[in-house]
Formats: C-alpha cells, sequence, structure tokens
C-alpha cells in the first residue's frame, strides 16, 4: 500500500471513486480547486498494483483541521485503506501545526464511525438534516493532539 500526495492526473480515477461512495459527489474540478488551495491536503491509496483505491481530503486553519470525503472503493474495503489514510492525514494536518481535527460522517454510516472511533475521534454533536439524497443527519467527531 502506498499513501502519497493527489496530484492532478489523479483526478479521473478520483472522480471515479467518488460517483462510488457518494450520493452528491465532488466534481472533477471541485477536486482541481482544493488541490490548488495552499489550505488543504489530498492523498491517495494505492494498492499493489498501484491502482488509486481511496483517497481523502483535509482542510486546515491555523490549530483546527477537518478531515472530508474519505473514500474506498467499494471493492476495496475492510483492507485498512481507510485507517492508514486518515491516519496520514493527521500526521500531516499535526505537522502543519493542526491540534484538533473534525470529520462529520452519516448516521446510517456505522462502519464510518466505526473507524473513527478506532482511531480516537470522539462523538462531539450531531447536525440534522445536514446530508441530502437522501436526507440525514450528520454525527460531528473529533480529535485533539495532546501538545
Amino acid at each position: 500500500m502506498i499513501i502519497r500526495k493527489m496530484t492532478f492526473e489523479d483526478l479521473e480515477r478520483v472522480v471515479t471513486i467518488e460517483n462510488q461512495c457518494f450520493t452528491d459527489p465532488w466534481s472533477k474540478e471541485g477536486f482541481a480547486d482544493s488541490l490548488k488551495q495552499e489550505s488543504s491536503e489530498l492523498i491517495t491509496a494505492e494498492n499493489d498494483e498501484g491502482e488509486i483505491v481511496g483517497y481523502c481530503c483535509l482542510y486546515f486553519a491555523l490549530d483546527e483541521g477537518e478531515i472530508v470525503n474519505v473514500a474506498v472503493a467499494p471493492e476495496c474495503r475492510k483492507k485498512g485503506y481507510g485507517a492508514w489514510m486518515v491516519r496520514r492525514l493527521m500526521d500531516i494536518g499535526i505537522e502543519k501545526g493542526v491540534r484538533q481535527f473534525f470529520l462529520e460522517v452519516r448516521a446510517s454510516n456505522e462502519a464510518g464511525q466505526k473507524l473513527y472511533n478506532s482511531l480516537g475521534f470522539e462523538v462531539c454533536g450531531m447536525r440534522k438534516g445536514f446530508y441530502t439524497q437522501p436526507k440525514e443527519d450528520a454525527v460531528l467527531m473529533t480529535w485533539s493532539h495532546e501538545a
């Protein structure tokens, strides 16, 4: 498994996975815009054959970071890619001075919540009706780095 920074050349595969994983997917242009921002880090995970099988994104300001779009291709789930990517993204954030991470996950996404709990995230709130297609609550989770 290789975890590396996302590049513009990765976007076709990333958008394919995005469309497989989310009901309200980001566009190729949305990812390209994020890649251009200095306040973001986007990474990919590759399998042993060099194929991108997942990605995730971090937006940061000062000492706070928001983890978004954690996605693993459906056929590659339950193999540790998600945990490896989130851990690496957190390491990158900590290197940049992030001390508290936030994320949102669908209330029905028990696998996602279990993953984030295993990484030390704790539930800190709910956003009613946050998601659309279908409408659903978001569980807010946080993780703090002890300085």
